[in-house]
């Protein structure tokens, strides 16, 4: 099953079409994304982070819970006490995050039947064990996902040995989807997919022509072959892994380079003797890291190309742009 991630793009229309096409229901990363999408009207959300209660979040998950099918997250013996004991009565799901090699949050997939254990002591049910294998963007990704499969395999069986039910295996991420292990897992839940990015293009998941978010700049400066645009990192975001090999790419020019990315300009290189674009000339812009970049916009707009022309089809509002808590 299809659990996407909304992070990527906080758009209630894509939400929308994203479960007409199939999917179960939505990946959220904060509460705040969580109460954009149910007054949007999705149904089915889960939090696939642990957070930490405190009086403001509990009365906020107390009220989602009451408006949509809602799981969260745990990833330790205190949240899981402390989310059960505040949670007393409240219909939701925890699901137990394990560390499949990315490590970042999880606890040890051998672990997880103690997490499940502390959470159903204190009144919290659990719906099985979850992992991101994040990793899957530095490393081999036909071993990450091996490695996702097996570590979901270790926490499930961890999971039934302490007396739990296990309905819910969750993994997944855009890099390793086409390698999931479709046997070991119930649902996967990529983000970056719905639009790809330079990021993609690079790992080789994509193409330039699976690119469906771009930045449209315009040629403001030119030296030699160095062109500047006016698209930096308050538009396309800063984020830059060290592997890339720059600050996003030109999808009409693949040879091109962003070498420096100031807050309002993109300095991009052209190689020597490659025609460049002249001033005043629009070029798209591929981001490194798309989730980021629609964090950045108020709106998405929504175009078609006929021949040398951008047909603008509609707006959609960033609804849950910013709602980082």
């Amino acid at each position: 099953m299809l659990r996407p991630h909304g992070k990527t793009h906080k758009v209630a229309q894509i939400a929308a079409m994203q479960m007409t096409a199939g999917a179960v229901g939505l990946t959220l990363a904060t509460i705040g994304e969580a109460e954009v999408f149910a007054d949007a009207g999705v149904d089915d959300i889960f939090l696939a982070y642990p957070l930490w209660p405190t009086p403001r979040r509990v009365a906020r998950i107390r009220e989602l819970a009451g408006r949509v099918q809602l799981s969260m997250g745990i990833d330790s013996v205190e949240s899981a006490t402390r989310w059960g004991q505040a949670l007393q009565g409240v219909n939701l799901h925890a699901v137990v995050e394990v560390d499949s090699g990315h490590h970042r949050s999880g606890i040890w997939p051998d672990q997880a039947g103690v997490v499940a254990d502390a959470a159903q002591a204190a009144g919290l049910p659990v719906a099985g064990v979850f992992t991101f294998p994040g990793h899957g963007y530095t490393q081999d990704r036909a071993e990450t996902a091996r490695q996702e499969a097996a570590a979901l395999k270790t926490a499930s069986v961890a999971l039934r040995a302490s007396g739990h039910e296990v309905w819910v295996i969750s993994g997944g991420s855009t890099p390793t989807f086409a390698s999931a292990d479709s046997n070991a897992l119930t649902e996967i839940r990529p983000g970056v997919y719905v639009f790809n990015d330079a990021q993609q293009v690079e790992l080789g998941t994509v193409s330039f022509a699976d690119v469906a978010l771009t930045a449209h700049a315009t040629v403001v400066s030119k030296r030699g072959n160095t062109v500047i645009v006016d698209a930096g990192s308050k538009v396309l975001g800063a984020d830059r892994q060290p592997w890339v090999s720059g600050g996003g790419r030109l999808p009409e020019h693949p040879q091109a380079r962003i070498t420096a990315l100031s807050e309002h300009h993109a300095t991009v290189q052209f190689p020597e003797g490659m025609a460049s674009p002249g001033l005043g000339v629009v070029v798209r812009v591929a981001p490194n890291h798309v989730c980021v970049t629609v964090n950045l916009a108020d709106e998405l707009v929504i175009v078609r190309r006929e021949e040398d022309v951008w047909i603008v089809l509609d707006r959609w509002v960033v609804a849950a742009r910013g709602r980082n808590g």
